[in-house]
């Protein structure tokens, strides 16, 4: 997009090289939020998606009626820790095996063992899907104000140069 000023063409490659220092700091700032923020944006939806999926077939596999031994095996065996409802099944699970060892512990002990571990997990996987969610608030609240700077300082420069190569501002009052 070109817009003729005086028998000049300005192209908007040329408007941000003519644009002052910090105008340019303040497009570059912005440039780069918006860059991090979509690239954050992509990798929590593809997490979210792959999430989705695994959490439907772990689910799939836990009603199913088989024994938990073999799921928590399955869930195991890729030697990778597991994440999501796996995760938390795992968590769970062994602290449940860990406890009944102890042939001297109460079953409500055992309960409330299995479910502390359980949601520390679930904590930690809350927290590990909430990652970065901050940084995307942080430039949402902040770029438009960042953005206004930018072009109220754009606007000031061009009354300094309407004033230095007119000599002149003319006020009207109506």
């Amino acid at each position: 997009m070109k817009i003729a000023v005086n028998n000049e063409s300005l192209s908007i490659l040329e408007l941000i090289l003519n644009a002052s220092l910090l105008v340019q700091l303040v497009m570059l700032i912005l440039v780069v939020a918006s860059l991090v923020s979509w690239t954050v944006i992509f990798t929590k939806s593809i997490s979210l998606k792959k999430l989705r999926k695994e959490a439907d077939d772990f689910e799939a596999d836990f009603w199913s009626g088989g024994e938990l031994n073999g799921l928590y095996r399955r869930c195991t065996e890729s030697g990778a820790e597991p994440v999501g409802m796996t995760g938390i099944f795992v968590a769970g699970y062994r602290e449940y095996s860990r406890l009944t060892g102890n042939a001297s512990l109460e079953r409500a002990d055992l309960v409330e063992g299995v479910q502390r571990a359980m949601r520390v997990a679930m904590s930690r996987e809350v927290e590990a899907l909430e990652s970065r969610l901050p940084f995307l608030a942080t430039v949402g609240s902040t770029s438009p104000y960042v953005g206004l700077f930018g072009t109220v300082w754009g606007i000031m420069n061009s009354f300094c140069i309407s004033l230095f190569s007119l000599g002149i501002i003319i006020i009207y009052n109506f």
